[in-house]
């Protein structure tokens, strides 16, 4: 097996298997329904990952760098002042949501509760991931407030965190009440958190 058809095959397992906990959760994921649904042989999953918790950790890290990527392009975008892609990111995120009906798209919010008390390695998974995503918030909102864009009533790493859990609350309440008002609520929430200078 060539390293290309190698790496392949780790990509279309961990694809496959964010796609599956997304519709069942992490444990309602069984690893041999993992690997019908996959073709892949039981060897070729334990040549890459030593267990299901390994798994997962792959699994969240992959979803988060690919996460990580999309919102630093999107802010990072010469178009429009700071301040204003960061509220162009939520509204795309909002828009794509009603539009996806995407109340079982977001592997975080899928996992986080369910994971944190059963698995330490993916609990600390999700948390780097979402400080990453955190961290570029900050880093955005502080070059509005530099550039005079926004005035906060905190600073930009405290807003930044404060701006993930209320996305991260409402996208929870969204599956709750298999309803996207929440994040509409959020949406306006973050206007007024985020006024112009």
């Amino acid at each position: 097996m060539n390293k290309t058809t190698r790496h392949d095959t780790c990509e279309h397992l961990l694809a496959t298997g964010e796609q599956l906990c997304l519709q069942r959760g992490f444990t309602g994921m069984g690893l041999s329904e993992l690997l019908t649904v996959a073709e892949v042989p039981k060897g070729s999953f334990y040549h890459y990952f030593r267990s299901k918790e390994v798994f997962g950790v792959a699994m969240l890290e992959r979803y988060f760098a690919q996460y990580h990527h999309a919102v630093r392009q999107f802010l990072d975008a010469e178009q429009g002042n700071s301040r204003q892609r960061i509220l162009d990111y939520y509204r795309t995120a909002y828009t794509q949501f009603c539009h996806d009906s995407g109340f079982a798209a977001c592997l975080s919010v899928k996992l986080s509760a369910e994971v944190c008390d059963l698995s330490e390695p993916m609990r600390i998974a999700l948390d780097r991931g979402s400080q990453a995503i955190i961290a570029a918030l900050a880093t955005t909102l502080q070059r509005a407030v530099d550039a005079g864009e926004v005035r906060l009533a905190t600073s930009a790493p405290v807003c930044a965190e404060m701006l993930y859990m209320l996305w991260l609350g409402a996208s929870l309440q969204c599956k709750i009440r298999r309803d996207s008002a929440p994040l509409r609520w959020a949406y306006d929430q973050i206007e007024r958190m985020l006024p112009a200078a």
